[in-house]
């Protein structure tokens, strides 16, 4: 069936059967490019670009470049059944990728994907590639490239020349037809351009935290166990629950982790509020042998966040006994050398602060007149 193109209404795009060597100025290894096509339905007028992969990142920005070549927006965009594109492939009612749905949205184009198995249906993508593959890579088959800058160099240059080349059949080039009748009837770009969003379904694991690459990200803990999406950008990852955002982090590229105080549970926000500064300051409002004791515990582990639940444990005894009890017990455990909380706990079961008298802590001194002092004269 002979079809007819309205101005602005429809961009084909597909990517070239042939592919491009580049070589590694350095390693001398060998990379094949990807040529992506795109090619207007009223005009013909076309754009090409080289790309190292047909994977998602890659086809979106391919759009995203041919859009700013354009200058302006179609209603809709025809693409072939690439995975990266079409997640199910299906006559009826075919299954968009979510990023790739995504950028459509935030340009306002619609997708239309050609149906599987039907060539025809994007006519004008196969007469585009055959066009590029003729007189952009027939021409540049005995060149050797070594970066793809360098390869989308030249095929910029040769670019130019087939839009502006003579039709045969009608009058004019690609380039005075896309002026005349395309881009007048293209819609206007948006203000900012889309950045690209990795979209994955992921599990909320058991610690609320979900893992993107090698850093991991937490999400309110009510979510524990849910599906939600995540959407990673260069510089950000959104977290979406039932299409509601329920979290967001500045994206990490290191291994680590990234946790917010308002997604724990009250006792793990508690807990991760202690400090040594602040385990120091409680225990100085209960004497200084309690702020002895604590410092040791401190200065002995390894880590003095090693220390923390010990002391924690010892500071908890001031819900059983008073201030001035614990303090004389930390008194005979520094005194002693006892840094275990169990001998704390012994001393105060049993009883041996209240024992504790001003010889534990420093000698007494004699007096030096009593009466029943006797002095060397009583030995005369």
């Amino acid at each position: 069936m002979r079809q007819t193109h309205k101005a602005g209404e429809k961009l084909f795009v597909d990517y070239a059967g042939k592919t491009v060597p580049i070589v590694s100025h350095v390693t001398g290894e060998v990379r094949t490019a990807q040529v992506f096509v795109a090619v207007l339905g009223a005009s013909n007028y076309t754009y090409c670009e080289a790309t190292w992969s047909q994977r998602l990142p890659d086809w979106i920005n391919s759009h995203l470049r041919a859009f700013h070549f354009l200058g302006g927006l179609p209603v809709m965009v025809i693409p072939d059944n690439l995975k990266s594109g079409v997640s199910n492939a299906c006559r009826y009612d075919p299954d968009i990728n979510p990023a790739y749905q995504q950028m459509a949205v935030h340009y306002g184009v619609a997708l239309v994907p050609a149906r599987p198995l039907k060539p025809k249906d994007k006519a004008k993508a196969e007469v585009g590639v055959q066009i590029i593959e003729r007189w952009i890579l027939a021409r540049l088959r005995h060149h050797t490239f070594f970066s793809l800058v360098e390869l989308n160099h030249c095929i910029k240059a040769l670019l130019e020349e087939v839009n502006n080349k003579a039709l045969k059949k009608l009058a004019g080039t690609r380039k005075t037809w896309f002026d005349t009748i395309d881009k007048p009837a293209l819609m206007p770009l948006p203000l900012h351009a889309y950045q690209y969003t990795d979209i994955k379904t992921v599990k909320v694991h058991i610690d609320y935290h979900v893992q993107y690459d090698s850093h991991i990200y937490s999400v309110p803990h009510q979510l524990v166990g849910e599906k939600i999406e995540l959407h990673a950008k260069d510089n950000l990852i959104e977290l979406y629950f039932h299409h509601r955002r329920v979290a967001s982090h500045a994206r990490k590229y290191q291994p680590g982790t990234t946790t917010l105080a308002e997604h724990m549970p009250v006792k793990h926000a508690k807990h991760q509020q202690w400090s040594a500064g602040r385990l120091i300051n409680w225990a100085q409002d209960m004497g200084e042998e309690v702020c002895i004791w604590v410092r040791a515990q401190l200065q002995q582990k390894q880590h003095e966040e090693q220390a923390y639940r010990v002391c924690l444990g010892l500071l908890s005894l001031s819900r059983s006994y008073p201030a001035e009890r614990l303090n004389k017990a930390c008194a005979i455990a520094n005194q002693n050398k006892l840094y275990r909380l169990k001998q704390i706990k012994d001393i105060l079961r049993s009883n041996q602060d209240q024992l504790l008298t001003e010889a534990l802590t420093s000698p007494s001194v004699m007096p030096q007149q009593h009466e029943n002092i006797r002095g060397p004269k009583s030995f005369h």
